[in-house]
């Protein structure tokens, strides 16, 4: 039987983001224009590699009461119960429901950053999410509980000298519960994946298995959400005059 170097395979696909983000950084030299390519290098990596039942994209995210969050540079998104989304001129709104992840990219893992992704995080779960009975062959299941939306922020590198050391955290306990990040990667040092209850713990990676680390965690609690609840539509259609409920 033949046998694949797995974590061979995965430092080489580290290797290859990490170069491309580098290349960016070098080549390009307006900080906007830099962190939209570096945007879009992560949602195309994360769209080839994570099962094909989440959407990634850039979005506002949308609730039934007509409240939107600011704008995330990646959501992580259910593309089968995803009933319906806003598309007007290639701005996508996505409805808070259907969400399962937000991500925010930046060149650099420090305070400001770290409380920016946070603030972002916080504007989608403050949303109100909607939970309908769901239908099958013989009978009706209970609404589904809302999960935790997940957030986090994915960078090339720390400013910190310890890059997940102890100044990371402290400024990590910082952030207010809506706020709170769950993971990060900076490609070139580490991924860190934090649990918050009853305090604060972080597991970080080694700085060779970043790519790794952040993917596998991602998926493992990918797959402890499950399906996102299905979405009560008679909320968002009350906006129609002629829709009765």
């Amino acid at each position: 039987m033949n046998q694949i170097d797995m974590l061979g395979l995965f430092k080489s696909l580290q290797e290859e983001m990490r170069a491309k983000l580098e290349l960016g950084r070098a080549m390009i030299p307006h900080n906007g224009e830099m962190g939209a390519a570096a945007e879009d290098s992560w949602r195309e990596w994360l769209r080839k590699y994570l099962p094909k039942r989440y959407k990634v994209d850039k979005a506002f995210v949308v609730d039934s009461n007509g409240n939107c969050s600011d704008q995330i540079d990646i959501v992580i998104y259910d593309s089968q119960y995803s009933y319906f989304l806003f598309n007007h001129e290639q701005v996508l709104y996505i409805p808070a429901e259907s969400v399962y992840a937000v991500i925010e990219c930046k060149q650099t893992l420090n305070k400001q950053n770290l409380q920016y992704a946070g603030e972002k995080a916080a504007s989608v779960r403050a949303l109100y999410r909607t939970s309908n009975n769901i239908p099958f062959a013989t009978g009706v299941y209970n609404p589904k509980p809302l999960h935790t939306i997940l957030a986090g922020i994915i960078v090339i590198e720390s400013e910190w000298k310890d890059p997940l050391g102890d100044t990371f955290k402290s400024n990590m306990k910082l952030l207010s519960e809506d706020c709170r990040l769950d993971f990060g990667c900076a490609i070139k040092q580490g991924s860190f994946w934090a649990e918050w209850d009853p305090s604060l713990s972080i597991k970080k990676s080694a700085k060779d298995e970043a790519l790794l680390f952040f993917f596998l965690q991602l998926l493992m609690k990918l797959q402890m959400i499950g399906t996102v609840p299905a979405i009560d539509i008679g909320k968002y259609a009350k906006v129609l005059q002629s829709f009765e409920t």
